[in-house]
């Protein structure tokens, strides 16, 4: 029914085909639980866009709803536990009636504030009647050590007194908190831990009486609210904890987690990362790419000098990747090129979109973020390259620069200038059709997948780098291997060092 037809009085609606729905009092709960049932027999997913839990955390979503439960979303940090809480108002009415003006949304039939129970006695069929959207019955609260019983629940307003002339034991000077005005909708607190003890005591009586009781006032009130919260289960004993009686009223407890695989990992970047936006240079992101950017996140979610406690979030390969592609583009501009697709240069280039999302170990710590960045994009190349690579001989390729060959690849150089002189090492582009390549693909993306395979190379210590940080023969030099863990790219001459961030008009010398 459009928005403008929808009964305005009280009258109105009990003449309307709501008033059925509301005369059966059917609570919110069982609101949610009749919606849910009718999209489970529909076949129609219930969150869009959310990847990767399907098997795992929706079921236990939906059994916490069928069930008629107040839940918990607990995970670490980037595993869309916001997302989810607030994709719960697809499982609304798209419209619901309460009395107009009424602070908690009170129900047109049954209100429980002594101001819509004294307005309907003294108006009857004329009371005014308004609607509100789905989306508007969703409350929202960022817990904080200096949220108050207040905040949350409600208090005497001395000012709403005095301007009433109401005595101040009256209950319409109360002020209603944010959980009463979340009366037959959604409140959810993100980062449950944080709220102080005491208020999380004040959450008692909703969760098993269904009543709040506001400071001061012998009244109760029957809300119709479901509480969902979330929760970083490492940050306790930093933070704050949840207490035991709190939890014991929760319904559900449902465990979140990171993408189990990179195919999932890759989806929800591409999904999330704003890579499709407008420029002058079109921009193209090779699979290979993508996986070598996703690959880094599940490295460093392994890796003993990352903390595990804190966890990699989702949105490290998400920034990185928007990163890299805005570092393809820079160049390309400066390059005044019409095409341009992402290198393994650009995720160096990205390392500063890296490093602020990794809580290192002590042992880390002492390395420093850069180098762990720069360590985990060569193992996630090289992890990478053997997907493609793994029983391809690249013999002559090794063998070039054995004999001596040696490559520079200059940032300012154009796409065409880096495909000429990939061209003198013998069959190197030929190999780029193990990456799904072809003969006619455009120079900016053969200059891209030819730098791929020399830096995969390199990854496994086929090549190696000279004094000068570029690329030589794997045997000529140990030293310079355990140089390279500490640098990438040269930075003599005005090279292109990740340190700095950026780009930097650089060249790289593969020998």
């Amino acid at each position: 029914m459009p928005h403008s037809d929808l009964p305005r009085t009280l009258g109105a609606l009990r003449t309307s085909p709501f008033f059925h729905q509301l005369e059966t009092g059917r609570p919110l709960k069982e609101e949610l639980r009749s919606n849910l049932i009718c999209k489970l027999e529909r076949g129609q997913t219930l969150f869009p866009g959310v990847v990767g839990y399907e098997d795992t955390v929706v079921p236990q979503v939906v059994n916490a709803i069928l069930s008629r439960h107040n839940f918990i979303l607990l995970g670490l940090r980037g595993q869309a536990k916001t997302r989810i809480a607030r994709m719960l108002t697809s499982l609304l009415d798209d419209h619901m009636p309460y009395i107009a003006g009424c602070e908690i949304k009170d129900h047109p039939l049954a209100p429980i504030c002594k101001q819509c129970r004294d307005r309907v006695s003294a108006m009857g069929d004329d009371t005014p009647i308004a609607w509100i959207s789905a989306a508007d019955r969703y409350i929202e609260k960022l817990a904080t050590p200096d949220v108050t019983i207040a905040d949350m629940i409600g208090d005497i307003d001395p000012i709403k007194a005095a301007r009433s002339g109401q005595d101040i034991s009256n209950e319409l000077t109360i002020h209603y908190g944010l959980l009463p005005r979340a009366n037959r909708g959604l409140f959810v607190v993100n980062e449950l831990p944080d709220l102080a003890g005491k208020v999380q005591v004040g959450l008692f009586n909703i969760m098993q009486e269904g009543d709040v009781q506001i400071k001061g006032y012998p009244v109760r009130l029957p809300l119709d609210v479901m509480l969902v919260f979330t929760a970083n289960p490492e940050d306790y004993t930093a933070r704050g904890k949840i207490i035991t009686p709190l939890k014991d009223r929760i319904g559900s407890e449902i465990r979140t987690h990171y993408p189990l695989t990179v195919a999932q990992g890759m989806e929800i970047t591409r999904q999330e990362a704003w890579t499709r936006r407008k420029s002058p240079a079109q921009i193209e992101i090779p699979p290979y790419v993508h996986e070598v950017v996703e690959q880094i996140a599940f490295l460093a979610r392994d890796d003993k000098r990352v903390d595990k406690r804190s966890g990699v979030s989702q949105r490290l390969p998400i920034s990185v990747l928007e990163n890299v592609v805005s570092n393809a583009e820079r160049r390309a501009l400066r390059t005044k090129e019409g095409e341009t697709v992402p290198r393994i240069l650009d995720l160096y280039a990205a390392l500063p979109s890296m490093t602020g999302k990794l809580e290192l170990e002590y042992e880390g710590e002492l390395k420093g973020g850069d180098a762990i960045g720069r360590e985990l994009i060569r193992s996630a190349v090289g992890k990478v390259f053997n997907t493609y690579f793994d029983n391809v001989n690249l013999r002559q390729v090794v063998q070039w620069f054995e004999l001596g060959g040696e490559l520079r690849l200059d940032e300012n150089m154009t796409a065409r200038q880096i495909v000429e002189q990939l061209n003198g090492i013998r069959d190197l582009l030929e190999f780029t059709g193990k990456l799904g390549l072809s003969h006619n693909e455009s120079d900016a993306m053969r200059a891209s997948a030819g730098e791929f395979i020399l830096e995969g190379l390199y990854a496994h210590k086929r090549i190696s780098r000279n004094e000068e940080l570029a690329f030589v023969a794997g045997d000529r030099s140990s030293r310079d291997e355990r140089r390279d863990e500490r640098e990438d790219f040269p930075k003599r001459g005005g090279g292109f060092d990740p340190r700095r961030g950026g780009g930097g008009g650089g060249r790289r010398n593969l020998n």
